[in-house]
């Protein structure tokens, strides 16, 4: 049997696998997000660890004979956050999460001082990398950074709390912006830009080799073999690929998680950050892989269901009864209600609607909230496209891949078929595929592509009225742009 974790933003989710790949087990925990000042997102290790424990206890009572058999533990995690220890492996303060913008002032001033950037780390800097955070922490807290002894990501943290060691691998080391990308290894030149060394960084393995062994103590407690190992594990959406098989040449996926992804593997590094495409090392060595990332996706359908007072299953039955002349004089959604990377890079973009009147229900409020997430997606398809990246298909993934007509909709706006898969815990599924690998386990035999659940094929019918509706999504931004300069600050 194996484990995998995924440590999300909005909750943390296990499964178990046996030998033929399968699920055996799954549980999972919510987790909350804290923003005490606007732009900002924070979250409390303790609280991973704490969710993280309440799993296994779950699945210890679930699959008890399964549990026992456990030989391996992968891990994925939501990328970028910075995680601060002292000397003396103390939390020096709160995580600062990937959907944080912050560190807009530092993004500029790095991009102005240090290009090497762009070339080196492969990337643009964005106030969701890592290294502006720990800039503004510089800056904005002189006496936190003075203490910091070493930098983990999320998921590294848990391993820490595992294993007792400082590791990393290269798909989530690649959205520090401190990796030499095509090298898989740390820069130091990079990270002298922002006053850190090599020393404060951990170690890297790659995402299926292994990477320690749980601790005695904590196997005991755990009620596991005390030589159980961890694997390198992988960023959320590389694990997410290797779940999927998204591991070879053009195989794709989208993620409609908090945030929503659209990520395609390649042989070789591929960069494009003039036009925000993320450029990092897989999970899976000698393999890289694109993306296009937007902050909020699922998150604003979760969001408008708060605001309405509703559930989300609700919201889209809703939804599902709409007819194609209501949906035609829906509102338009912009949704970036936490900022924008790909392909604006804007943190201060809003979100907000267009055309309200009346007459509008919450039916089309909900339809245009997952149709502005949609729009967004093919925005970010649009640059991936641009360097060459060729997808004949894309499986979807995370909660919005739950909803047919979601999944219907992407593909008549991208135009480009969509599947959907039986698990939906892809990031856990590719954690634990990884512990499989990083016990021996066979690429070809591990990394299967799942079965398929559902195909949706672009229907020509809905696209002239969803191209138009895109022109007036992108005037919109444009002018949300212009309008932001007005406003009072």
């Amino acid at each position: 049997m194996y484990l995998g974790i995924d440590l999300g933003t909005s909750e943390l989710k296990a499964v178990l696998i046996n030998s033929q790949g399968e699920i055996v087990a799954s549980s999972h925990m919510a987790l909350t997000v804290q923003r005490p000042h606007p732009q900002w997102a924070e979250q409390s290790p303790d609280s991973w660890w704490e969710a993280t424990n309440a799993v296994v206890a779950t699945l210890k009572q679930k699959a008890p004979e399964a549990w026992a058999a456990v030989k391996g533990i992968g891990l994925s995690g939501q990328m970028h956050g910075a995680v601060l220890l002292d000397k003396h492996n103390k939390v020096l303060r709160d995580c600062i999460l990937w959907n944080d913008t912050r560190s807009a002032k530092e993004c500029e001033w790095l991009m102005e001082q240090h290009p090497e950037f762009l070339t080196v780390g492969a990337n643009l800097v964005m106030p969701g990398f890592t290294a502006p955070k720990l800039l503004w922490v510089a800056r904005h807290e002189p006496q936190v950074f003075s203490k910091i002894s070493k930098v983990l990501l999320p998921k590294d943290y848990l391993r820490w709390k595992m294993t007792g060691q400082f590791l990393s691998e290269m798909s989530d080391a690649s959205g520090t912006l401190w990796l030499d990308v095509a090298k898989r290894d740390w820069s130091d030149e990079l990270l002298a830009a922002t006053n850190l060394t090599r020393e404060q960084m951990p170690s890297l393995v790659e995402g299926a080799e292994k990477s320690g062994v749980l601790r005695a103590d904590l196997a005991s407690h755990w009620g596991l073999s005390a030589d159980v190992i961890i694997a390198g594990g992988g960023g959320d959406n590389a694990a997410s690929a290797v779940g999927v098989g998204a591991i070879n040449e053009g195989d794709a996926l989208i993620s409609l998680g908090t945030s929503g992804v659209i990520f395609v593997v390649n042989n070789q590094l591929q960069a494009d950050p003039q036009h925000g495409v993320h450029a990092f090392a897989h999970a899976l060595p000698n393999r890289w892989h694109q993306m296009s990332v937007m902050l909020s996706a699922a998150n604003c359908l979760r969001w408008a269901c708060q605001l309405l007072s509703t559930t989300e299953n609700q919201l889209m039955d809703e939804v599902g009864q709409l007819t194609d002349e209501q949906k035609k004089r829906a509102p338009i959604f912009l949704p970036y209600l936490s900022g924008e990377r790909t392909p604006h890079n804007d943190p201060y973009a809003t979100g907000s609607f267009f055309a309200l009147r009346n007459e509008t229900t919450r039916a089309e409020l909900g339809y245009a909230v997952i149709e502005g997430v949609t729009f967004a997606l093919a925005d970010g398809m649009d640059v991936l496209q641009q360097t060459g990246t060729k997808m004949p298909r894309c499986s979807l993934t995370g909660g919005g891949a739950r909803s047919p007509i979601w999944a219907q909709l992407i593909a008549d706006v991208i135009n480009v078929p969509i599947v959907t898969h039986p698990a939906s815990s892809s990031g856990a599924l590719g954690a634990a595929r990884l512990a499989w690998l990083a016990d021996g386990g066979d690429v070809d035999k591990v990394c299967q592509k799942p079965d398929i659940l559902n195909t949706y094929l672009p229907q020509s019918l809905n696209q002239q009225v969803l191209n138009q509706r895109l022109e007036v999504f992108r005037l919109l931004y444009q002018q949300q742009k212009q309008a932001r300069e007005l406003m009072p600050q």
